[in-house]
């Protein structure tokens, strides 16, 4: 079995030019399992291991592939509840769990020896170890299965959440923050996020004009989105739609940053299936091509990114995607970025110039009719917002807005092209999807 660490498969860098494997790597299948607010440390049947072999197994069959296949398992064994790459077994306030348990492997914690030895595949021959997050593995899929370092590739994303164990371990449980962390984590839950991107975004309000309240058409489309993706959080536990009114009146997280405005952690698992195009063609359902990806890990000029920094950063994201893709943005129809703070979203609209918007518009483009019905179905999949932090609503959406299958989420417009991405603006990576190989 092949694990390189030294793998070179990042497109990380200005300049490169048009993605040497574009239209030749497809998305055959993909699967979710349910979402649920957390684990109860109880039900075998709801662990995040259980809940991973639910949703690889969904991804198969979609793609009408059997475990014999697969030659492909890329796993992100860095789950979203642990601090930054942390393990279960390092920063749980509690030891393991009682005998026979001898590790939370299966339990709160999946990798993809573990899931390779647990589903029985036997052919596996790429399984790459120290995985970043999922905006950057759906990219290491496509472009291992362009090299050939594998036919047939899963890509397994799961989301961790036990009630007191939620980014609770490594520094973030110190008494002290020590270091650059002094100046941001006092202000935030984990490592600062509120307080770094809540910062730029009232440079931004300040800069084009606005308010923090302008958010409000934006957040509300989201969980309507969200209320429309039949295996979301918001649609399988009967969150309500929200209004202007609950939106301009919630609390406080980090003032302006509302409850609204931030993703729910959630207890889930998500997997995708990568083919060569040759071979997706004879699958089950219909291909959607890989026409570029695209990582980012921008320099930090200073613990506090500011407004035309993060500009910056954003603007050479797109700059490298749509040059790998061949593209320019009239020619994207669906845009899924990210929203797990929704202070960030408009900073990815502009920067890829989506139906025009340019460096200021966001907020009057928020303001226009922005649903899946409408011209502008801007983040169509509800993205975290509206579904839970799982944190690939926007691939799947973009995957089913191409295939049509999109449900009452499909928009109206064409939609042959999509932009979907987990990414902060210093950090992570986009992937550009077709329903042509072009």
């Amino acid at each position: 079995m092949a694990t390189p660490s030294n793998y070179a498969w990042r497109r990380d860098k200005d300049g490169l030019g048009v993605w040497e494997h574009r239209g030749k790597v497809a998305v055959a299948g993909y699967g979710h399992s349910p979402v649920d607010r957390r684990w109860d440390g109880v039900s075998m049947d709801k662990t995040l291991g259980a809940y991973s072999i639910l949703a690889c197994q969904k991804a198969m069959d979609d793609a009408g592939v059997t475990a014999d296949q697969v030659d492909g398992v890329i796993c992100c064994d860095s789950h979203i509840a642990g601090p930054s790459g942390g393990s279960a077994s390092k920063w749980a306030p509690r030891p393991y769990f009682a005998p026979p348990y001898d590790s939370e492997l299966g339990l709160t914690l999946v990798n993809a020896e573990w899931l390779i030895k647990t589903m029985g595949f036997r052919n596996v021959k790429f399984a790459p170890t120290g995985v970043p997050s999922i905006g950057e593995m759906v990219g290491m899929a496509a472009q291992a299965v362009g090299d050939g370092m594998c036919t047939t590739c899963l890509v397994i994303y799961p989301c961790g959440n036990l009630e007191g164990r939620y980014r609770r371990g490594g520094e973030n449980a110190d008494d002290y923050a020590r270091g650059a962390r002094q100046w941001t984590v006092p202000w935030g839950n984990h490592g600062g996020n509120d307080f770094i991107n809540t910062f730029p975004h009232n440079q931004y309000c300040i800069k084009y004009g606005g308010t923090h309240d302008d958010l409000a058409p934006f957040v509300i489309n989201q969980q309507k989105n969200g209320m429309l993706t039949p295996w979301g959080f918001n649609a399988t536990h009967g969150i309500e739609p929200i209004t202007v009114e609950d939106y301009c009146t919630s609390r406080f997280i980090l003032n302006p940053l509302r409850i609204w405005d931030c993703d729910r952690p959630v207890q889930a698992s998500t997997a995708y299936l990568f083919t060569t195009a040759d071979r997706a063609k004879d699958m089950r359902q219909t291909p959607v091509y890989v026409l570029n990806h695209s990582q980012h890990s921008f320099k930090q000029p200073s613990t506090q990114a500011d407004l035309d920094v993060i500009e910056m950063w954003t603007d050479r994201a797109a700059k490298r995607m749509y040059e790998g893709a061949g593209l320019g943005p009239k020619d994207v129809d669906i845009l899924n970025p990210y929203d797990g703070y929704s202070v960030m979203t408009q900073f990815y609209l502009e920067a890829f110039q989506w139906h025009g918007v340019k460096r200021g518009d966001a907020m009057r483009f928020y303001a226009d009719d922005i649903s899946v019905h409408g011209p502008h179905p801007f983040s169509s999949s509800g993205g975290n917002l509206g579904t839970g932090r799982v944190r690939s609503a926007m691939y799947t959406d973009s995957i089913e807005q191409l295939r049509g299958t999109a449900g009452r989420r499909q928009v109206k417009v064409r939609a042959e092209t999509a932009l979907a991405a987990f990414t902060t603006p210093p950090s992570g990576g986009w992937i550009m999807f077709g329903k042509h190989p072009r």
